[in-house]
């Protein structure tokens, strides 16, 4: 899958093509937000009026030689109470850190592999960047496609919806039941298919499977347990009510517009 990204980000993407959703379209620029995720918001600087990403752009999430992880676009507390606090620092800095941790791993293993002419683990490490890779694009992308208090669809992501989907509620109410039904852990996806020049809503088992290459990712939608199960237990379809009153359809729109510009 692709993502709005710099030629210089997507080159040095491409040189790591196996890293799963990011492979497909050369995912490397997968940038951090602004706001601190810590930060709580103040009279100078409102997390309302936080930019989320500059007109769908991420930032933050590769610095350097190395993947990173991201700061949020907004307070911790900032999704309550649809997410708790807790339940979302969990998610931020244990879960999406360890697979920046995985993806940094997998890339180092697969240098000291050629630089040994070493290839007996290439299954192995292959699967490894593109699972911990996946996770880090995918979980990038999910901050931002939450808002506090959710955000309207802008018109021109809207009348893309009711083109492909008939209408923008049809469009939701997909999203919502392609992400509940979900076979074990995976996402629920919005995505824009450059070929058709159409919309499409997917799943994703894991983070790595069930992709259409070279899609681009607008609005992502976390069903693995761990982003849910803190505060919903095993009730995945009270998350996903929750998460579409939270969805960033801005977000969304402003991908979608640099998508098929």
């Amino acid at each position: 899958m692709s993502t709005y990204i710099t030629r210089r980000e997507a080159l040095k993407l491409a040189g790591s093509a196996a890293v799963g959703l990011a492979a497909a379209g050369g995912l490397a620029n997968v940038q951090a937000a602004e706001h601190p995720s810590g930060d709580r918001p103040s009279a100078e600087h409102p997390v309302a009026k936080q930019p989320h990403a500059e007109a769908g752009k991420l930032t933050g999430a590769y610095g350097g030689d190395e993947y990173t992880l991201p700061k949020l676009p907004y307070a911790y507390d900032a999704l309550e109470p649809h997410y708790s606090a807790k339940a979302l620092e969990i998610h931020h800095t244990r879960h999406h850190a360890g697979y920046v941790r995985g993806l940094n791993k997998a890339l180092a293993a697969l240098s000291a592999a050629r630089t040994a002419s070493d290839y007996s683990s290439i299954k192995k490490l292959s699967r490894n960047l593109a699972f911990h890779g996946s996770g880090h694009v995918l979980h990038s992308l999910f901050w931002h496609s939450m808002t506090p208090g959710g955000a309207e669809v802008p018109d021109t992501l809207a009348a893309a919806l009711k083109r492909d989907f008939g209408s923008v509620q049809a469009a939701k109410a997909q999203f919502a039941a392609a992400s509940k039904k979900v076979e074990a852990s995976g996402w629920g996806m919005l995505a824009y298919e450059p070929i058709g020049d159409k919309l499409m809503i997917l799943q994703a088992e894991k983070h790595q499977n069930l992709a259409v290459w070279g899609v681009v990712p607008l609005l992502v939608c976390d069903v693995w347990e761990h982003a849910y199960y803190l505060q919903y237990a095993n009730k995945r379809g009270g998350w996903v009510d929750s998460f579409m009153k939270l969805a960033n359809w801005q977000f969304a729109a402003e991908r979608y517009e640099a998508a098929i510009r």
